[in-house]
């Protein structure tokens, strides 16, 4: 019998981390408690992403990270067929999303796409957020997923495929 992949990585790729200055911390933090926080001005309203200690439009250090609904749309998108690090080595290809948070100023965020790698992708397509938790790490921490409307089932590899 087959059990259910749990996470959409393979293990041994590095944990990501907050910054040592702390500024993405809350980002990481939120992530963990399965929201997703992102930075807007106080004094302006802007909406940033990744984060700053300034604001982009009006230069206030006056920044609050605020939770929105972790759903988009693509905006743009690539199918990698080479592994970027040594854990990847055939686990590829796999699909990154550029996704665009409308709730959120339109600012936008990397991803990977779950689900088939080669599935046709378009752009506009709304997505879900799906958040992926490796607790069990010494240093734990959580990842964002992108998926389309359709359910998805974490693959224990995947499998290449032609685009």
């Amino acid at each position: 019998m087959n059990t259910p992949a749990t996470h959409y990585l393979p293990s041994g790729l590095p944990a990501p981390v907050p910054e040592a200055d702390g500024l993405s911390a809350p980002y990481w933090k939120g992530l963990q408690q399965e929201q997703l926080l992102v930075q807007r001005c106080t004094a302006c309203g802007t909406w940033q992403f990744g984060p700053e200690w300034i604001c982009h439009h009006c230069h206030s250090f006056d920044l609050s990270w605020v939770q929105v609904a972790p759903r988009g749309t693509i905006f743009s998108w690539e199918r990698a067929w080479h592994p970027v690090h040594p854990a990847l080595h055939g686990h590829g290809p796999y699909l990154i999303v550029l996704v665009e948070l409308a709730q959120a100023g339109r600012i936008r965020m990397v991803g990977n796409l779950l689900g088939d790698p080669a599935q046709e992708v378009r752009i506009g397509t709304e997505v879900t957020g799906v958040f992926e938790h490796h607790l069990d790490r010494p240093e734990p921490f959580s990842l964002l997923h992108w998926r389309t409307g359709e359910p998805v089932t974490l693959p224990k590899t995947i499998q290449p495929g032609i685009s």
